[in-house]
């Protein structure tokens, strides 16, 4: 038999904490006679149901998109697990504000029932917060649900959400692994747990490193465990020669990915950096993928003042809100060129649009890549992640940057030059001619010139 779809059946949503998975207790059979009737109309005898109620679900949610546009993610879900479960799916919106009962077979293996749950709450995040209200016109809880039954792994079933999700047309709207989350959650926090050990090979005989001196092929040592902190950011001082002459200092920053540490190093940096009479700066923002958008909004208060819009939101419903600067104090006014590229994306474009768009800096490099999209991150009960675009944006002078990308103001080529001089980047991993490369070559350039109209004015 079909599972069987109930419309209309009122469930009245309880609240649960605002990070809580608990469901509330199980509402009484005699309170709710009609939703057991039209469950009971469409079930075998076979089937059995537990009826649960609507809970108000609001889990841990990360802005990959912002923190700052407020609670954008409050999926609504019930959830039983008995040999038929009957679900209810609820939204505080108008436009949902009825809810959707679905009752389907629960999968026998364990795993994969737990996985039927996180489609519950996926699809419940999708129907309030995804940014096309009408789901590309898909409405895959039920089908996917029967789907899932005879499945017996939950990487099946993560393999079957990705593929419902891959439907909604948007190819930033995905689920990922707990594992893959996990990784996630590395690279935007900023550090990471371990012992701070790197294993490697010896390059000429290919085996692993090993103490010479010790006899014994087995040595036991103790190492604490502790909190590796991982910095996006890398920055040295450029000597350089001006066309008159003149020796003056470039301070060189790049920056890798948005992560939550990622402001705070860029202001340890930059006031390193004007302690030492730098008097020009660039910011490398090559190759950066991008990461939590209010990592970039922070950065770009760094480097402006005054109340300037940062960048342009628009939500589900075609409302546009611009997101202001409060009060903003720059840290350094001198002459700013940013480096971009086709690898330059989401939050990178961001920053780079709202610091060319208020003329605070110039672009030099590639078209960037052309994202322009907003996504929620919400940790599901299972510890996998479901990313959600929520919202676009536009630029400060309401530029359209997705599948468009920035053109930058100077184009420079990839190539590496030879360079007599002698300046490096280095960090813990690489060394890095800076002089040999074109565009910091042709920033430089372009510092000379912005300085030299300073001087004139």
């Amino acid at each position: 038999m079909e599972p069987a779809l109930c419309h209309n059946l009122n469930l009245k949503p309880t609240h649960c904490s605002p990070i809580s998975t608990e469901l509330p207790k199980p509402i009484s059979r005699s309170s709710h006679s009609h939703r057991l009737s039209c469950l009971n109309r469409q079930r075998s005898e076979n089937w059995s149901a537990l009826i649960m109620p609507c809970a108000s679900y609001k889990p841990k949610s990360e802005a990959l998109g912002t923190q700052l546009i407020g609670p954008l993610v409050k999926g609504l879900f019930g959830f039983a697990a008995a040999a038929t479960t009957l679900v209810s799916v609820c939204c505080d919106s108008p436009a949902l504000a009825q809810p959707l009962t679905v009752a389907f077979p629960v999968s026998r293996a364990r795993e994969v029932n737990t996985v039927q749950r996180t489609l519950v709450e996926a699809w419940g995040l999708i129907r309030e917060t995804f940014i096309d209200p009408s789901f590309n016109h898909q409405d895959w809880l039920h089908e996917t649900m029967v789907e899932l039954f005879p499945l017996r792994s939950a990487d099946a079933a993560y393999t079957k959400i990705s593929g419902m999700l891959s439907t909604l047309g948007d190819p930033f709207t995905r689920i990922i692994s707990p594992e893959e989350y996990q990784s996630f959650r590395i690279g935007s926090d900023g550090n990471l747990q371990g012992v701070g050990l790197l294993i490697n090979a010896e390059p000429r005989t290919g085996h692993l490193r090993k103490d010479l001196a010790s006899d014994s092929g087995v040595r036991e040592v103790k190492l604490p465990r502790e909190y590796i902190k991982l910095s996006p950011i890398s920055s040295t001082i450029i000597p350089h020669r001006t066309g008159d002459g003149r020796l003056t200092k470039i301070g060189y920053v790049k920056l890798s990915a948005f992560s939550q540490t990622a402001a705070a190093d860029m202001k340890n940096a930059l006031h390193e950096m004007e302690s030492q009479n730098v008097q020009a700066y660039i910011l490398d923002l090559r190759n950066n993928p991008g990461g939590l958008l209010k990592a970039g909004l922070d950065i770009a208060q760094i480097w402006l003042d005054g109340d300037e819009t940062l960048v342009n939101t628009i939500d589900r419903d075609g409302n546009m809100s611009p997101i202001n600067m409060v009060n903003g104090h720059a840290i350094t006014h001198d002459p700013l060129v940013v480096l971009v590229n086709e690898g330059s994306a989401s939050a990178s474009e961001i920053l780079a649009g709202a610091l060319h768009d208020n003329g605070r800096a110039m672009l030099v490099g590639h078209k960037t890549f052309g994202k322009g999209k907003i996504q929620s991150v919400t940790e599901l009960h299972d510890g996998s992640a479901l990313f959600v675009t929520v919202a676009k944006y536009l630029s400060p002078a309401l530029h359209d940057i997705d599948q468009v990308g920035i053109t930058p103001d100077v184009q420079c080529t990839t190539e590496m030059l030879n360079s007599p001089k002698d300046s490096f980047l280095r960090d813990k991993s690489s060394v890095v001619n800076l002089e040999a490369d074109s565009c910091i070559m042709v920033a430089e350039h372009e510092l000379d010139i912005q300085q030299s109209k300073g001087t004139a004015s």
